[in-house]
């Protein structure tokens, strides 16, 4: 088995975040790198950490996760961005598939296996939507 891959999730809701560390720890294919509360402070912790995956929400103060996701893709453009929210596919902002994210999940449906076969599918060229 490779090295499980770091996982940084972002969202400012400390019970998301907790939940998410709990389908990553179940995981042995992710290793959760850091968490961030703030689309600023995903940006930093993008740069220091360089991880593979970031689970980013959308709906944050001060910074959104859309705008938070084109700068992290645009300083790192192998880092795979998943945006997550509770908006239903045909609610979503319009600029969520063009912000580089590689792919959207409604947080109710936010899973190991998920995730799994979002990686696995990282290069179709295509924004995913679950």
């Amino acid at each position: 088995m490779s090295d499980p891959l770091p996982v940084l999730v972002v969202d400012d809701q400390a019970p998301f975040r907790s939940a998410m560390k709990a389908v990553l720890r179940r995981s042995p294919e992710f290793d959760l790198a850091g968490e961030a509360a703030s689309g600023a402070e995903a940006i930093a912790m993008a740069d220091e950490l360089q991880p593979a995956l970031v689970l980013m929400d959308i709906n944050m103060p001060e910074m959104n996760g859309i705008e938070a996701t084109r700068r992290i893709v645009s300083s790192h453009p192998e880092v795979m961005v998943v945006l997550c929210s509770t908006y239903e596919v045909g609610d979503l902002p319009p600029e969520a598939a063009t912000s580089g994210a590689r792919a959207y999940i409604n947080k109710e449906h936010l899973g190991a296996d998920i995730l799994k076969r979002l990686w696995a599918e990282r290069d179709s060229g295509e924004f995913i939507t679950t």
